[in-house]
């Protein structure tokens, strides 16, 4: 469909271009910001409605969608390849693209004053894929929260697209490349703007350039740095995807948290690397602090107190590495587990084979997107409690109901994060923190209640329970999303499984056959799918991690290992024989 071709009702400019007016001009009066932010707000503002117009101005046959194709069409994206790529080819752009993501890690944003620095996604640092104060900040965040919009607006029928259709699934993905930039604008401004501090000498210069604006212009500066940091980060995830093995999002995910694991293991320095360490101020990696305590103190101090140091407590205690690779063996098991479906040649006799149904059927994509969700929910709370716009904001600002956190001083008293919630929504749906966090509050309470941050034992129960309720209900439903959409359903399945010449011995070759007979076992295990990646990431949690590479972190981890591993065999079976690539999805 050409751009001139695109059908419209040029009546929805007049009230879309009043409510937008209308929105400028609260904020005008709301916060008097000065002209240039002003100016800056009025183009955020046309922006979106210029989006919003565009989708509602369709007046085709089509979903709404389509209205955007003017812009989905011209989108930058990577070119998908012409017929087969070598293994060796998909294998250097997979290692090139992951050492170009080390490199981004390790560049740190320019013109910010790092000891201010407040990492809104401290909590799911891991699973976000990035390092705080630098270009990857927001890590695949962006991303991922555009995939959940999409998912839940497909999965909803809000928008109505048939996603096995060629054109109509490339509306989906089009849509959700203009859906993630657009997120990278709105994680990056509220960052940016109070969480983000430029450097004296950076807003000096630029105050010179535009007196009184000097601030304003400098977290420009750093927005642009993000912006483009976390778009290198979709063109690199579109590479992998196209051009290398696997998924780009899955590798980031699984190189930084392979690297807090380690460190986590290994780390001689202690937490606080400018004071000299002690039994209050340990090495910080599992091995390096028990070797110390060992070696350090006597029998009687580590009867009274330094094995409950080594076992339980933060950093790093041994249970946490009992518990990592609890999870390692036990999500390299449950992604062996499988049903698998015998198939005949309808055609060729004697040809038989088996069509294999996962456990983990929905894979890890859940958890990922759960704990995105989770992640989002924590930076809206920070900003409308801490931020001095938001914090203003009718009914939700600067409510403790929806969760309060400690400012900067009492923070740094009580050696509490200035991003842990204290109360309210965001504290029960915060990630908690290893069996310190929770359970040797509940046997001496006395002792480690001030782990609970002023709660009592039951408030202490009920965050973990509706932390892990959390976590599993929520995979359940992306698990169902997912499936639905990525063409896992039953009638997609049965129509792949037909392509193929295959059938079901004792049944017709026919689709709504072969549906039939997979809605008997793909529904169920999709549910089941999701409750296990849930509870085993929720628990994970809960006994706490190497790293803090978080339950989700460890769980993705070992998934995307294993599914790595698997597709380069596949790949290597497609290069030994090329009349497998059919079957196995490759081009010919």
């Amino acid at each position: 469909m050409a751009d001139e071709e695109i059908p419209r009702d040029p009546r929805w400019a007049i009230p879309l271009a009043i409510l937008a007016a209308l929105i400028v001009g609260l904020v005008w009066f709301w916060d008097r910001p000065t002209i240039v932010a002003l100016s800056l707000i009025s183009l955020g503002t046309a922006v979106i409605f210029g989006l919003l117009y565009l989708g509602l101005s369709y007046a085709g046959p089509k979903s709404r969608l389509y209205g955007l194709k003017p812009l989905t069409s011209r989108m930058p994206a990577v070119s998908q390849p012409k017929g087969h790529v070598h293994f060796r080819t998909k294998l250097f752009w997979t290692i090139g693209v992951l050492l170009l993501y080390f490199l981004l890690a390790n560049i740190y944003l320019f013109g910010v004053d790092q000891s201010t620095v407040i990492d809104l996604f401290a909590s799911y640092r891991s699973i976000l894929a990035g390092a705080q104060g630098t270009l990857m900040d927001l890590g695949i965040g962006p991303i991922v929260t555009g995939s959940i919009i999409m998912q839940l607006f497909t999965g909803a029928k809000i928008i109505d697209l048939d996603l096995t259709d060629d054109e109509d699934k490339g509306m989906y993905q089009g849509t959700q490349k203009v859906l993630v930039v657009a997120m990278i604008f709105i994680e990056a401004v509220p960052q940016v703007f109070g969480y983000i501090t430029p450097s004296t000498s950076l807003t000096t210069r630029l105050g010179v350039v535009a007196p009184g604006n000097g601030m304003l212009l400098a977290d420009l500066v750093i927005v642009a740095q993000l912006v483009f940091g976390s778009y290198l980060v979709f063109l690199m995830d579109e590479v992998v995807s196209k051009w290398g093995i696997g998924s780009g999002i899955s590798l980031f995910i699984a190189a930084g948290v392979s690297q807090q694991i380690i460190q986590g293991t290994l780390n001689w320095l202690p937490s606080s690397p400018a004071s000299p360490i002690s039994s209050t101020n340990p090495p910080s990696g599992t091995i390096p602090k028990t070797l110390w305590f060992l070696t350090h103190t006597s029998a009687s101090t580590m009867a009274s107190s330094g094995w409950e140091q080594v076992l339980l407590r933060q950093p790093n205690p041994i249970v946490a590495l009992v518990g990592t690779a609890a999870i390692f063996f036990l999500v390299a098991w449950t992604e062996s587990t499988r049903i698998e479906l015998p198939l005949s040649h309808a055609e060729a006799r004697g040809a038989r084979g088996r069509y294999p149904l996962r456990l983990i059927y929905a894979s890890n994509i859940p958890v990922i997107l759960m704990s995105a969700l989770l992640a989002n929910v924590s930076m809206v709370t920070i900003l409308l409690w801490s931020n001095p716009t938001l914090s203003r904001f009718p009914l939700f600002g600067h409510q403790w109901w929806v969760g309060s956190y400690l400012s900067a001083s009492a923070a740094q008293a009580s050696g509490v994060s200035q991003t842990q919630p204290i109360s309210g929504v965001a504290y029960y749906l915060s990630t908690p923190n290893g069996l310190e966090s929770w359970l040797l509050p509940l046997f001496n309470f006395q002792t480690y209640g001030g782990f609970l941050y002023g709660h009592t034992e039951l408030e202490g129960f009920l965050h973990v329970a509706v932390y892990f309720g959390a976590m599993v209900g929520g995979s359940i439903l992306f698990a169902k999303f997912w499936i639905q959409t990525t063409n896992m359903g039953p009638e997609a399945v049965a129509r792949q499984i037909e392509s193929t010449g295959m059938q079901i011995p004792g049944f017709r070759r026919e689709p709504r056959v072969l549906r039939r007979v997979l809605e008997r076992y793909i529904p169920v295990i999709t549910v089941i799918s999701g409750a296990a990646v849930g509870a085993l990431a929720a628990g994970a949690d809960l006994i706490g991690t190497l790293g803090n590479a978080s339950g989700t972190g460890v769980l993705l981890t070992v998934g995307i290992i294993i599914n790595l591993y698997e597709a380069m065999g596949r790949e290597q079976l497609m290069e030994m024989n090329p009349l497998l690539r059919r079957f196995l999805g490759g081009e010919g």
